[in-house]
């Protein structure tokens, strides 16, 4: 059968989710009346929960006789090092791009591996029906984005389609305004060749995705180069550099077809498929017949930009909501983690008790933890760090860079623009984006990000957006200031009092109501002054005989500043910690007694 592989690429919320839907649903992947769930390649539960997609996902429709095997992939930033690596075994990518918003940061990121790659994109401006669509003004951004990026006379002559994805239509014209996507499918096939493989040569196929199933143990999928592989065979699996992994039997072969994985007894050279039964080979690696010796080179992954360290609950009340709470299940647990994402690296501390865990983000930092979390994990995260390098040439100490792009309400552009400089940002542009909002871009050290998104959607009221992209390394920028308030603090353990608490509101905001358990040096709101204050939540009103007016009435308090996990990791100071546990989060000291805090206090200021 001819084959087509291709990948959807896009900036985070463009719609290649819902695209993928329309494909499947008008190729016959779908019985007529068969019930499917919206968005039914975010197969997660936290994928469907936030709406993105963490994971690449294959899948592959029929269309007059041609397979096309479809890898959706994932639009933020964080989960950058899927593209990457996704993008090697394709033929052509689908860049899809709103028709309202335009090439954003992670359009940017994507187009340009996949230039680089010598991948000639189709470019879709999808949900053309928006109020605000400017089609062909973005169709002009894409061609300038692509110049940008030194794409070739081939690559800058792009085919552009029109699109829908939620209606389901593509056309040349966006005024159609309806139809169906037979449009996007011939254009698929026209301007995607068929992949270049040796249908003759040995076996060979690069890794370039791993997951975990309880049943068949790892699963490994990429793409065929060359060759045949059958069930049972033996192969073995060769490292980059070319030594031995190790040699196995394939038990099972599988295809993708339409949203399900197949058994399948033979793959030929071309076709995307997963292999079970090694137990040691990951991504990255070749998997190849007996003979072969040499590794296929796979593209190198953009390096972490963030560190935290996790490590085990010390709370008074660990081991009370979760059963995972031992350093050896945490350790195993994130070790599974960094088989198969390649964008996170895993670090044991000096201590041996605690692990730093890298990768590109905060976001993708705090889907990790709480897809531990889910799994029944109790851990204590640190403060996120920044990983500098030094130039091997002069010595200095360089830092990573973010390219940022905000859209704002031109009244809140100047708070903005403001704020950034402060975290020594730089702006690289300033226009107007239509409907009164204005489009900033800056470069801004990783540094000076960690917990702004909080403040910039206070500042904004909710209306702005942000999206961040890694940049570059570049030198050393200065301090850059933090949390300005210090925060309130239990000195004692027990369950927290409205009269206590309701003492306590006109020190600072509450993160805490009445009857939640507390206990000494845990955090408990945030302060209105710039030092820390350790107060007593547990202080209950004194009982007497004596009634007078105002006496028994009801104490009302101002509901507490609830925090997510991902502004709760932005929150903490390096002297503090993040206790997650299935069901609560809380913020703490790292020294919960006092007198040991004051010690430490005073040999930092000595040292």
């Amino acid at each position: 059968m001819d084959l087509r592989n291709i990948a959807i690429i896009a900036h985070v919320d463009h719609g290649k989710t819902t695209l993928v839907d329309t494909m499947l649903s008008q190729s016959g992947a779908f019985h007529a009346n068969q019930k499917v769930a919206e968005r039914v390649m975010d197969s997660g539960e936290l994928e469907r929960e936030r709406g993105i997609t963490i994971l690449a996902k294959c899948t592959s429709v029929e269309w007059r006789d041609i397979r096309l095997n479809i890898v959706d992939t994932p639009g933020h930033a964080d989960f950058g090092g899927e593209v990457e690596r996704i993008l090697s075994m394709v033929d052509g990518v689908v860049l899809l791009v709103d028709a309202a918003e335009g090439p954003m940061p992670q359009t940017k990121f994507v187009t340009a591996k996949a230039l680089k790659l010598g991948l000639k994109p189709i470019v879709v401006v999808n949900k053309v029906d928006k109020p605000d669509a400017r089609p062909f003004d973005v169709q002009t951004e894409v061609f300038d984005l692509f110049s940008a990026l030194e794409a070739n006379d081939e690559q800058l002559d792009f085919p552009t389609l029109f699109a829908s994805g939620r209606n389901g239509w593509a056309a040349e014209d966006p005024d159609a305004g309806g139809g169906d996507l037979i449009p996007l499918f011939e254009c698929i096939v026209k301007h995607v060749p068929p992949p270049v493989a040796d249908p003759d040569g040995p076996f060979k196929m690069l890794v370039t995705t791993l997951e975990a199933d309880p049943f068949l143990g790892r699963i490994l999928t990429g793409r065929v180069l060359s060759g045949v592989v059958t069930s049972n065979q033996t192969i073995k699996a060769l490292h980059r550099d070319g030594k031995l992994a190790e040699q196995g039997r394939v038990q099972k072969l599988l295809a993708f077809r339409d949203v399900k994985r197949v058994p399948i007894d033979r793959a030929e050279a071309g076709d995307i498929i997963a292999i079970a039964g090694l137990s040691k080979a990951t991504v990255a690696d070749t998997l190849c017949a007996v003979e072969v010796t040499e590794p296929i080179q796979s593209q190198p992954v953009d390096p972490p930009t963030l560190a935290v360290t996790f490590s085990i609950n010390t709370s008074p009340y660990a081991g009370q909501d979760g059963d995972k709470v031992t350093t050896r299940v945490i350790r195993d647990r994130l070790m599974r983690e960094a088989e198969g994402n390649v964008a996170i690296r895993i670090t044991e501390t000096e201590n041996k008790d605690s692990y730093e865990v890298a990768g590109r983000g905060e976001l993708q930092l705090g889907v990790l933890i709480e897809q531990m979390r889910r799994e029944g994990f109790e851990l204590s995260i640190s403060r996120p760090r920044v990983l500098f390098r030094e130039d091997p040439e002069t010595g200095a100490i360089l830092e990573p860079m973010e390219d940022v792009t905000v859209d704002v309400d031109e009244a809140f552009s100047g708070i903005v623009v403001e704020a950034l400089n402060t975290r020594k940002g730089r702006m690289t542009e300033m226009r107007q984006a239509g409907g009164d909002k204005v489009r900033l871009s800056f470069l801004v050290p990783s540094r000076g990000l960690i917990g702004y998104h909080g403040e910039f959607m206070t500042e904004t009221r909710g209306t702005g957006v942000l999206n961040r992209v890694f940049h570059s390394f570049a030198p050393h920028l200065g301090p850059v200031p933090g949390r300005r308030n210090g925060v309130l603090i239990s000195n004692a353990t027990g369950k927290s009092n409205a009269y206590g608490l309701g003492g306590l509101e006109g020190r600072g905001e509450l993160f805490i109501g009445a009857g939640v358990p507390v206990y000494e040096g845990m955090i408990i709101g945030e302060h209105s002054r710039e030092n820390d204050l350790e107060v007593n939540p547990l202080k209950a009103k004194q009982l007497t005989n004596i009634r007078a007016s105002g006496t028994d009435e009801a104490i009302r308090l101002a509901p507490p500043r609830r925090l997510s996990l991902e502004d709760a990791i932005a929150y903490i100071n390096d002297d503090e910690l993040l206790e997650v546990t299935p069901n609560i989060l809380r913020l703490r000291k790292q020294l919960l007694n006092p007198h040991d805090r004051k010690k430490a206090e005073r040999s930092k200021s000595a040292g």
